[in-house]
């Protein structure tokens, strides 16, 4: 029988930061970060009976397409953590997902809600899920952790540019770059003693294209000033854009 009660829809998953999860100053990496909140969606899915698994038996997997975070602290190495994280209807074809998280005192230390299309393995378009239960999408869809959707970002014409290229480690069971990839390669742009003085306080990330491996992926940032930064990955084989993001810093 699948959930449908709030209680049985919502899902709080529980992770502790380990020592590969942090940055030199003991802070957990921003991609990390996002990994936790990717995780405790897989789980919520697969408790609603829609998991990869689930949709693989329609032809169907889940891809992220734009997720917008607030951190309101750092988590750091050793913390405990819990994701609390539901689905909360659409938008057009986006299955709006929400999050809270909260530290080892359960307070509320982020906030981050989400889009994500479900697409046809054969076609690679989005599809809408339909059968007898997929209204178990629409039962939280009053219930925010932000009232706001995941923000869609505009293109970046210049900027400092930045040349990477996809490689073993950055793909995922799906043959492409992994969602963390992305966010790990904007804050490469930054040197270490601007880690040492920064750390995101808000993130926005709109997947666009997916990348493939030993692709060539070229990275403009643009500033706007000292906390906001805007970011455009461009594949150069194909001149399309993979992933476009924006960055605000705090200290």
């Amino acid at each position: 029988m699948k959930p449908s009660t709030e209680k049985e829809l919502t899902r709080i998953s529980k992770f502790n930061v380990t020592s590969a999860e942090t940055d030199m100053f003991s802070r957990i990496q921003l991609g990390a970060y996002v990994n936790l909140l990717i995780q405790a969606s897989i789980h919520s899915a697969d408790d609603m009976g829609y998991g990869f698994r689930d949709l693989a038996q329609k032809q169907l997997f889940w891809v992220l397409s734009r997720l917008t975070i607030d951190i309101y602290r750092p988590l750091e190495w050793h913390d405990a953590v819990e994701v609390e994280t539901w689905a909360k209807g659409m938008n057009r074809l986006f299955y709006l997902r929400d999050y809270v998280v909260r530290d080892n005192d359960r307070n509320v230390v982020g906030r981050g809600t989400s889009g994500w299309l479900a697409v046809d393995l054969e076609t690679k378009r989005p599809k809408r899920i339909e059968d007898e239960g997929s209204d178990l999408f629409e039962h939280l869809k009053d219930k925010h952790a932000m009232n706001e959707l995941p923000e869609s970002l505009g293109k970046v014409k210049d900027g400092k540019q930045f040349e990477v290229q996809s490689s073993y480690f950055d793909i995922d069971l799906n043959k492409h770059v992994t969602s963390t990839r992305y966010i790990d390669w904007m804050m490469d742009t930054f040197s270490p003693e601007f880690h040492r003085d920064h750390y995101p306080k808000r993130l926005s990330v709109n997947y666009m294209r997916e990348t493939k491996p030993l692709e060539f992926i070229r990275i403009l940032r643009s500033k706007t000033d000292e906390q906001h930064y805007a970011f455009e990955g461009i594949n150069v084989g194909a001149d399309t854009t993979a992933f476009r993001g924006k960055i605000e810093f705090g200290k």
